[in-house]
């Protein structure tokens, strides 16, 4: 396909061709930081030159040229994904349609047109309202079918995530010649190094995995468009933030960085300014996380021993649909799996301790059916969409607010109802109320009828 006509203002900036680095230790012994943007010009963590911060800043070009007046509005909804322009309707198009999709989501009616004019984008929206899809259409249309090599990167934390997003981006794409692979731990990466020779244009990846691929030359960046960071408050954490940052060093400066989440905290957005330029900000109040159509409860256990009974008595209701019981630790996740498989319940789990081959039979088993509970960690809480799951129960209150919002909504996916359920001891009433109180939200003691619910 040709490229599109919103082609990316950045493309005068483009770089050069070379996959490699700019290494800071080569500029101090040349007498200076040297911008991977070109020129002896200072840069900061994220590799982005004082020039640009200034350009940015004082709304100049790259010529010089003072940029009068404000930016035309990328983010006015388009009620239809044929208003959306995407290729007049053409391949990506009927794999929309093709998937399902009838009616673009809220978030998908102000994000996908400014990712597809090439716009840096930050897209904050609900769990379980087309995230993923907003970012997997965009992708396919940022892609010029003549070259093979990737075109758009995008992260996610978990390999089920960035498995997901693979297939999405498969599905969408059926209609097209576009190729996507899944570049994931737990794999062999002879497999990975075949799929990229063999073409790929879109890689679905942890940052792990990637960062080691582009390292020994297999995946090459020379031909990056878009590089989409999926969960981005989860990514931009200090458990992947120097992942993301070695990975960004090696792409061109023209590069347009894509962020999604359905959480994002003041801390990320102010850290947003290193690595972005004149974002597209499309996000949700607080009081507007909480996901209408899920029906919020707790239950009082007074202390942790009095759990177990009460999710054994919970048991019938949760079979009703498919559930996910959601625990803090790994260890917590075997020990109640071994209890419930005790008392003659059957259930499945998933942690991040697990082979990739049991974890890939477990959630092929809860996605067909087969298996309708699922205790889970926090691997499980972020993106991960099956349509059936109508029940949460937080065995454990999270650690955190976002994470909350990242459970509940595993439920209540694209509009659906659905019930979530704390087990809240004494000590963690005053927990529950800062959920209440911060997302704006009513959290009810359950009734006696919660299965009529769902």
């Amino acid at each position: 396909m040709p490229k599109h006509k919103h082609s990316r203002h950045r493309d005068d900036r483009r770089g050069g061709g070379s996959d490699a680095p700019y290494h800071r230790e080569d500029a101090k012994s040349r007498g200076g930081k040297r911008s991977r943007h070109g020129g002896d010009d200072e840069e900061d963590e994220f590799g982005r030159s004082k020039s640009r911060r200034d350009r940015k800043k004082n709304k100049v070009g790259k010529n010089g040229s003072k940029r009068d007046g404000p930016a035309p509005d990328d983010t006015e909804p388009c009620p239809t994904f044929d208003s959306m322009s995407l290729y007049e309707a053409g391949p990506s198009c009927g794999g929309v349609y093709a998937y399902g999709f009838e009616r673009p989501s809220a978030i998908q009616q102000r994000a996908i047109r400014p990712i597809v004019r090439g716009r840096d984008v930050i897209a904050q929206s609900q769990s379980g309202t087309g995230k993923t899809a907003v970012f997997s259409i965009s992708a396919l249309q940022l892609l010029d079918d003549r070259v093979k090599d990737p075109q758009v990167m995008v992260l996610s934390p978990t390999r089920e995530l960035a498995e997901q997003t693979q297939r999405v981006v498969a599905s969408l794409g059926d209609f097209m010649s576009a190729k996507c692979h899944a570049c994931i731990g737990g794999r062999s990466l002879g497999d990975d190094r075949k799929a990229l020779q063999a073409g790929c244009q879109v890689v679905s990846g942890t940052p792990g995995r990637v960062y080691d691929l582009i390292k020994r030359g297999d995946l090459t960046t020379r031909d990056l468009k878009a590089f989409i960071i999926d969960e981005a408050d989860e990514m931009l954490n200090k458990g992947f933030k120097e992942q993301i940052y070695d990975i960004y060093r090696y792409l061109p400066p023209s590069t347009q960085v894509v962020l999604v989440s359905a959480t994002l905290p003041v801390e990320v957005l102010e850290m947003t300014d290193k690595f972005m330029q004149d974002p597209v900000r499309i996000l949700v109040k607080r009081d507007e996380l909480t996901l209408e159509g899920i029906r919020q409860f707790y239950v009082a256990v007074e202390k942790e021993d009095w759990k177990l009974d009460t999710l054994i008595d919970l048991y019938d209701s949760l079979t009703v649909t498919q559930a996910v019981i959601f625990c803090n630790t790994k260890q917590k996740v075997d020990w109640l799996t071994g209890k419930m498989r005790e008392s003659n319940f059957t259930v499945s789990a998933i942690h991040g301790d697990m082979a990739q081959e049991d974890r890939e039979k477990v959630m092929e088993e809860f996605r067909s059916g087969s298996s309708r509970v699922l205790i889970a960690t926090d691997l499980w809480g972020r993106g991960i969409d099956v349509q059936q799951v109508s029940l949460v129960v937080c065995y454990d209150l999270p650690p955190n607010r976002e994470l909350y919002i990242h459970r509940i909504g595993r439920s209540g996916r694209f509009g659906r109802k659905g019930v979530a359920i704390s087990f809240v001891r004494d000590e963690d009433r005053r927990a529950l109320r800062d959920l209440e109180q911060f997302y704006r939200t009513q959290i009810d003691e359950m009734p006696a009828n919660v299965s009529d619910l769902l």
